[in-house]
Order: C-alpha cells, then sequence, then structure tokens
C-alpha cells in the first residue's frame, strides 16, 4: 500500500475531520511508531502504528456514510460536547459507524448539515478553495434596503475579515412586524458569518435556516429527520471540488 499523509489517514479512519487532524498533529497529540508526529509525515497504514492521545488509531475499511440531516435549533455541532448538550450525533444514534459533521451550524441556527465517515469528502466540501455555495434564509428586524442588500453583494468587514461578495435577495417584507426575511448564498464557512454581515448593515438576525448545500435542498425533510445521499448528490458535490 503506497504511502499517504497522516492527516490523510486519520480523516479515513474517523477520527475528525482533515483541518481537525492537522492540528491535532501540530499540537503533538499524534505518534507515530512511538515518536511524536510533524505535520507533512506520511505513513504506510499496513506497516505504521499511529496513535491519537495515546491510543492506536484503526484503519476500518469500512463503507462510506453520507447523511443529510435537518438540524433542529438547540443541537451544537461537534462530536463531543464540553458542557454535555445534546449534540447532531444524538439524532443519528441509529447510524453504526462513526460520522462527523460537515463544517458547522451555530446551536441556534437550523437546517441543512451533511454528516459523514469520509475524511476525503469533508475536506473537499468544507475548504474555501472548492466554493461550494450555502444557502441561507434569514429573517431580520428591520426593513431591508437595497442599498444595505448591495454592501452584502460587494463583501462587508465582519471583523478583521472582508466577506466575499454574495449573492442576496429579498423573500419577504413584513412592515407590520418590522421585519424582512432574505436568502444569502455564500460559499464561505466564517463562524457566525451570516448574522455577522446582517449586523453589519445594521439588521440583528432573529431567525437563520440553512436550506441548501450545493444543489441539495432540504425542503422535503422535517426538522430532526435525516437521509442519506443519492450518488447524484455525492457526486454533485465533489464535482465542485476535483
Amino acid at each position: 500500500m503506497e504511502e499517504i499523509r497522516l492527516q490523510k489517514f486519520m480523516a479515513d479512519c474517523g477520527i475528525a475531520s482533515r483541518r481537525k487532524c492537522e492540528e491535532y498533529i501540530i499540537s503533538g497529540q499524534v505518534k507515530v511508531n512511538g515518536i511524536v508526529a510533524e505535520l507533512g509525515t506520511k505513513i504506510n497504514p499496513k506497516q505504521d502504528v499511529v496513535e491519537y492521545n495515546g491510543k492506536k488509531v484503526k484503519y476500518l475499511n469500512i463503507d462510506k456514510v453520507y447523511i443529510l440531516l435537518n438540524k433542529p435549533i438547540g443541537y451544537v455541532t461537534t462530536v463531543n460536547d464540553q458542557f454535555s448538550r445534546q449534540t447532531v450525533l444524538d439524532l443519528v444514534k441509529e447510524i453504526n459507524t462513526r460520522v462527523v459533521p460537515v463544517g458547522r451550524l451555530d446551536m441556534y441556527t437550523s437546517g441543512a448539515l451533511i454528516l459523514t465517515n469520509d475524511g476525503e469528502f469533508v475536506y473537499k466540501v468544507t475548504h474555501p478553495k472548492y466554493e461550494i455555495e450555502k444557502t441561507y434564509v434569514a429573517t431580520v428586524t428591520g426593513i431591508i434596503q437595497k442599498k444595505e442588500l448591495e454592501e452584502l453583494r460587494k463583501g462587508v468587514d465582519i471583523g478583521g475579515y472582508i466577506t466575499k461578495p454574495a449573492k442576496v435577495k429579498i423573500i419577504k417584507i413584513d412592515e407590520e412586524k418590522n421585519i424582512s426575511r432574505i436568502e444569502i448564498v455564500i460559499h464561505e464557512g466564517k463562524n457566525r458569518e451570516v448574522r455577522k454581515m446582517c449586523e453589519k448593515i445594521g439588521h440583528k438576525v432573529r431567525a437563520l435556516h440553512r436550506s441548501k448545500i450545493g444543489k441539495i435542498d432540504i425542503k422535503d425533510l422535517k426538522i430532526g429527520n435525516w437521509r442519506y445521499l443519492s450518488k447524484n448528490e455525492i457526486e454533485s458535490l465533489c464535482k465542485n471540488s476535483n
């Protein structure tokens, strides 16, 4: 078997996403044949012994699983939560293999979230260079003005970072309730990015829902439910990342 990068091996074994595994390596939590590994290390899975936090990492030749979840509000997008809050994994307990979330949705955001045991897929879908679009529906306070939408389309400073141009359109304006509902399409994954974008133009987000990842829509999936991705859906996401 040919040598592969250590972080890819760990991701393929379901430890975490490839980028997260890189962090584990940099922090000295990973050993190869008893020696603390460095980023850039390559291994032969059939010959080398890899340890993460003192436990041997086993290479599992298991089928790849790809799940689409309609995440409810109140669940955190982590594998383990230090505050013992409910995680998205609690919603897919019947899956008989370890899966990890592909990207994140904050605790108060609902909607489309993919979980998988394919580390390479996680990397391709989450890395900004592949520009896979994520579509959000945001309900915000106040009446959105056209000039404010233009700011989002050009990019705004959300605290030391200028967002890439977004696709934005108004879905509904309710003057009586003084709220607006807008659709925002981005391909980045900065922490609380959509909320910060809306706050930057003077509108606080009251509700946020991710309706699409790429072309994959969750309109027919009830909140809290999940289904397997089809082969065509998986290929549609990977096509963008080739």
